[in-house]
């Protein structure tokens, strides 16, 4: 082999061995490649198992299942509309530029939650013309129970945001992926496309912790019964009111720490 071939093997040896030392030193990266497969499996093994004993489902489900996907889509955008737009600040090293303003991290956490807002708003309203367009499914016909569906997803997703940005601030840019597989991780939990009955028991205990849950559960109680679950609506509201509590306090906290230890100026690509 000639010396030129020989050095362009070691170039490649040397730049693969570039890439496993990243991805020891990330155990975010290491989760993800079994992740994503391993989340698809358990979703959809779940609502396999549920059609089996459930066949009249099939007959009845394409509304839910639409609507089961549309307010998923508002949980998910509302949480990146925090995480994601969070990121681009670390992306542009633009935080520590902020923070040399009277901008205070309370501030910050406001303006991401409306923008959120915004970008779910677009974003899922979209896809719900094209329900309509395509599927003939308006989910407006609703009501005002939309409304608390919405805002119970919505905040829910906040939450989630805060955490993850919080835990970048603490280990940085190589834990981004949990901006996605954090909602994922609570996907099966939710209840989706299935009551969380179908799930063991165990899981189950976890489930009645999400207000996702509560608010699928309604959402199926609407659809198939015209019957509002006013308990399941409150329920999912008052754990959001402690989960937001709580993802507020985690990314202040880190946010502290990052600003105490000199990261806020070194966090960014």
């Amino acid at each position: 082999m000639s010396g030129g071939a020989m050095g362009s093997l070691r170039r490649i040896g040397a730049m693969i061995e570039r890439y496993v030392y990243l991805l020891k030193g990330s155990w975010p990266r290491i989760i993800e490649l079994a992740y994503w497969p391993t989340m698809q499996i358990v979703l959809w093994g779940f609502l396999s198992e549920y059609l089996v004993h459930h066949s009249s489902y099939l007959a009845q489900a394409s509304g839910v299942l639409l609507a089961a996907a549309l307010l998923w889509d508002v949980m998910f955008r509302g949480q990146l509309g925090v995480s994601v737009v969070f990121f681009e600040e670390l992306y542009s090293r633009n935080l520590g530029h902020l923070f040399a303003s009277p901008l205070r991290a309370y501030e910050l956490a406001g303006a991401l939650f409306t923008i959120s807002l915004l970008r779910t708003l677009v974003g899922s309203g979209m896809a719900a013309l094209f329900a309509y367009w395509f599927y003939h499914f308006p989910i407006w016909d609703m009501g005002v129970v939309l409304a608390a569906l919405f805002m119970n997803l919505i905040v829910m997703g906040w939450s989630i945001g805060l955490v993850v940005a919080g835990l970048v601030l603490r280990y940085g840019l190589g834990a981004e992926n949990l901006a996605w597989a954090a909602i994922f991780a609570i996907a099966p939990l939710s209840g989706i496309y299935y009551p969380i009955s179908v799930l063991p028991r165990a899981l189950q205990v976890v489930a009645h912790g999400l207000p996702a849950a509560y608010v699928f559960s309604a959402m199926r109680a609407l659809m198939f019964h015209h019957v509002v679950l006013y308990g399941s609506l409150w329920k999912a509201a008052a754990i959001n009111v402690v989960y937001l509590g709580l993802g507020l306090a985690v990314f202040l906290r880190t946010f502290r720490d990052a600003r105490v230890h000199g990261r806020l100026l070194n966090l960014g690509e």
